[in-house]
């Protein structure tokens, strides 16, 4: 069975909301939805590997779409198309440059905006990666699903979240506060040394009897994945 391709769309305009997700739903799409950008980001958070495009209004109570982007960017590709009643040129400049896929501006026909969607949405999966692999190590991101070898190994969610953040920079030496602004987000108020804690985690999970650690630490930096260090 084909899955339905999934749309957080973000608006704080309650008609708008309700006409979009509804237009949405009858071409086939499942959509979530959010009416400030505090929400939007933490279904972001809580549903980043389902999402296939985000629909984000700029003007957002909370915080503003602009800032909703910057976040989720720092952790994914996910398209992305922001929806602002604002025309100015440098309006749109700044959204495009802060990670936008497209840009349009309301009020909109639906026909043009689920034109733009199928044509992001097919450009997407043509640059997707169907997996992540370094050495013998496998990630699928569509399952969820890591390999070692012929071994799958069961990880937590935020084991995950980290491993993949890694996976997705091979060879490149990320920082703690990298790590930790991309899986546990910016405004986590925790110590930073949970990165550490982790990363512990998914060694004992991952470094397995007679197979070279694939996850290494680089002094007075942070940590980075590569079949050697």
């Amino acid at each position: 069975m084909i899955m339905a391709e999934t749309i957080l769309l973000v608006d704080d305009e309650a008609s708008l909301l309700s006409y979009l997700t509804s237009e949405l739903q009858f071409e086939g799409y499942t959509v979530m939805t959010a009416t400030d950008g505090q929400v939007a980001w933490q279904t972001y958070q809580a549903h980043a590997t389902d999402l296939s495009l985000v629909l984000l209004d700029w003007m957002l109570p909370k915080l503003d779409g602009l800032e909703v982007m910057r976040r989720i960017r720092k952790q994914s590709q996910v398209p992305i198309v922001m929806m602002t009643a604002r025309d100015y040129v440098g309006d749109k400049v700044a959204g495009l440059d802060n990670g936008a896929d497209d840009y349009i501006t309301k009020p909109f026909e639906i026909e043009e905006l689920l034109a733009r969607l199928r044509v992001i949405l097919r450009h997407a999966k043509q640059r997707q990666p169907e997996s992540f692999q370094v050495g013998d190590l496998t990630v699928d991101p569509k399952a969820r699903q890591v390999r070692r070898g012929e071994v799958q190994a069961q990880l937590t969610p935020r084991e995950y979240d980290l491993l993949l953040a890694l996976m997705q920079r091979p060879g490149t030496a990320m920082t703690r506060d990298e790590l930790l602004n991309t899986v546990w987000g910016s405004d986590f108020a925790g110590q930073v040394n949970i990165v550490d804690v982790y990363i512990r985690y998914l060694r004992h999970k991952l470094d397995l009897p007679g197979l070279a650690p694939l996850i290494h630490t680089v002094r007075g930096v942070g940590y980075m994945i590569g079949a050697s260090a």
